[in-house]
C-alpha cells in the first residue's frame, strides 16, 4: 500500500475516534455549572434546618419553663406573731418552708397581724410571706365584699406590699357566703394593684364551692383571675419531707395553687401547705 493510500484511510479513522471524546468533555463541563446552581438551594436548606433546630430549642426551652413554674413547694401559715423562736421551731420540727402565710391586720383573740419586723425576718430567710385578709365573718353581700377588699388594700399598703401581690380572702366553712360577696370583693381587688385570692374548704359540701361556681357563671373572668387555696381535702400535718402528693381539690379549670392539707399543729402554731410554684409569683 502507498503512503498516499494509507494517509487517505487512516486520517479519516482518527476523525471518527477522536469526535466522541470532545463529545464527552463538552457534556462534562455542562453538567459543572448545573452542580453548582444547585449548591445555593443546598445552604438555604441548611439553613432552614438549622433555624428549625432553633425553633426547636427555643420549645425545648419553654417547655422547661413550664415544667419549672409546676415544681410544688412546701410552706406553712400561721395566727401567731413570727419570732425567730417559732421560726427555729417550725424548721428544727418540721423543715424549712419556702411560703408562709400571715394575717393582715390583728384580731384579739383570733389572730396577731404581719408586722415590718415579721416580713424582714422571713425575707431574709428567703421565705415568701402569703398575705390573709381575715378581717370580717360574713362573706356575703356585694357591698360586703368591696368593702372588705378595702380593708385588705390598706394594711397591705400600710405594710408596703408590692403591686401583683396576691390578697387571700379568708372564708371560713361557718361563715355565711354568697356569689355578690365574691364579685365584690374580684371587683375591688382588681381596681387595685393586688390581685384576688380566696381561701377556703371548696368541697361539695361547702356553701363556698356553690358560691364561687353561681360567681364565675355571671362573670366568666373570675375563673382567670382569681387565686384559690383551699383547705380540702384534709391530709393531717406533716413535716416537710412526708407531704403527701399535691392533690387539691375546688372548682374546674380555676387556678387552685394552694392546698392547706393540714390543720392545727401540736409542736409548733401552724398549719402546713403545698403551693404550685405559679403561686409565688404572687407573693411578698
Amino acid at each position: 500500500m502507498s503512503w498516499r493510500k494509507f494517509l487517505f484511510i487512516f486520517i479519516p479513522a482518527i476523525f471518527i475516534l477522536i469526535i466522541p471524546f470532545f463529545f464527552i468533555e463538552n457534556q462534562s463541563s455542562n453538567d459543572q455549572p448545573s452542580h453548582n446552581n444547585n449548591q445555593p438551594q443546598n445552604n438555604k436548606d441548611k439553613d432552614k434546618n438549622k433555624e428549625s433546630s432553633s425553633e426547636n430549642g427555643q420549645n425545648n426551652s419553654k417547655d422547661k419553663e413550664q415544667s419549672d413554674s409546676k415544681e410544688i413547694y412546701w410552706g406553712v401559715d400561721s395566727a401567731s406573731f413570727t419570732t425567730n423562736e417559732l421560726f427555729s421551731c417550725v424548721r428544727d420540727n418540721f423543715g424549712k418552708p419556702k411560703v408562709w402565710g400571715r394575717y393582715l391586720g390583728t384580731i384579739d383573740g383570733v389572730s396577731s397581724g404581719l408586722t415590718k419586723d415579721e416580713i424582714k425576718l422571713l425575707q431574709d430567710n428567703n421565705i415568701k410571706i402569703l398575705l390573709i385578709n381575715n378581717q370580717f365573718t360574713d362573706a356575703s353581700g356585694y357591698d360586703n365584699g368591696v368593702e372588705q377588699a378595702k380593708k385588705g388594700i390598706k394594711i397591705a399598703e400600710d405594710l408596703g406590699a408590692p403591686d401583683g401581690v396576691a390578697i387571700f380572702a379568708d372564708i371560713e366553712p361557718e361563715y355565711p357566703v354568697d356569689s355578690a360577696f365574691i364579685q365584690g370583693w374580684f371587683d375591688e381587688m382588681s381596681n387595685s394593684k393586688y390581685e384576688p385570692g380566696i381561701y377556703g374548704v371548696f368541697s361539695n359540701e361547702q356553701a363556698l364551692l356553690d358560691a364561687f361556681n353561681a360567681a364565675v357563671e355571671e362573670n366568666s373572668q373570675l375563673l382567670k383571675d382569681v387565686i384559690l387555696w383551699t383547705a380540702f381535702p384534709q391530709e393531717g400535718i406533716t413535716t416537710k419531707g412526708k407531704a403527701p402528693k399535691f392533690n387539691p381539690e375546688g372548682p374546674k379549670d380555676s387556678l387552685l395553687y394552694g392546698w392547706q392539707y393540714g390543720i392545727d399543729a401540736e409542736t409548733c402554731n401552724i398549719d402546713t401547705n403545698l403551693f404550685n410554684g405559679r403561686l409565688l409569683d404572687y407573693l411578698w
